[in-house]
């Protein structure tokens, strides 16, 4: 089903949601699709584009300048500022996608946070899960693309590559700044990552 561009159109919508109990900060700047479905006690602040296929729950907040398509948010879970939900995205009980995040066919876990700068595609995400920022599954080979599988409260650390496909056991943790390619055990460190070497006294060279 298309989104809705007349302003007739979306002035209905708007109208629509608001007796429902849908609070909107600016709503002549909020778009809804047809079939759009919103439930009780949710906020949708400035700029958010909801297109096709978007389910909302209740105790939703979406934050401004996000982009909604074909996903499913459940119940207590904050989305952006500047986050995209694309087509296949399930967002669990209590999760949070933060600012400049995208998200593509994945699941993230209930009370699992995704905070800032970061792209999850093709992945499985559970519970109490920690994304740092910039953390990114590459999940595109250039052939195909595989799936990333992060289990149970594990923490990544920012700056992170998930090289798919991939799996980070339970309770496991990503040191920052590693680019991850094999299968991480349950309870276990891993990182990759070169010493750090310093050179004292080190002088530029001139022009």
């Amino acid at each position: 089903m298309k989104q809705i561009n007349s302003n007739t159109d979306q002035d209905k919508l708007r109208k629509f949601f608001i007796k429902l109990g849908v609070k909107m900060i600016g709503p002549e700047t909020i778009f809804f699709s047809k079939d759009t479905k919103i439930g009780k006690n949710v906020t949708i602040n400035p700029y958010v584009v909801i297109g096709p296929k978007v389910k909302i729950g209740n105790n939703v907040i979406v934050n401004s300048f996000s982009h909604l398509e074909d996903c499913k948010i459940k119940n207590k879970v904050e989305v952006g500022p500047y986050a995209r939900l694309r087509p296949g995205t399930i967002l669990e009980e209590g999760s949070k996608i933060g600012n400049f995040v995208e998200v593509k066919k994945s699941t993230v876990g209930k009370k699992s946070k995704i905070n800032h700068l970061s792209y999850i595609g093709d992945s499985e995400i559970g519970k109490g899960v920690n994304i740092g920022a910039g953390t990114i599954t590459c999940n595109y080979n250039g052939v195909k693309k595989s799936k990333t599988k992060i289990k149970d409260n594990v923490f990544i650390g920012s700056n992170s590559s998930l090289v798919a496909p991939v799996i980070l056991e339970e309770n496991s943790i990503i040191g920052a700044g590693s680019v991850i390619t094999k299968k991480v055990k349950k309870n276990s460190l891993a990182l990759t990552r070169n010493s750090q070497a310093e050179i004292k006294n080190y002088k530029r060279k001139k022009k």
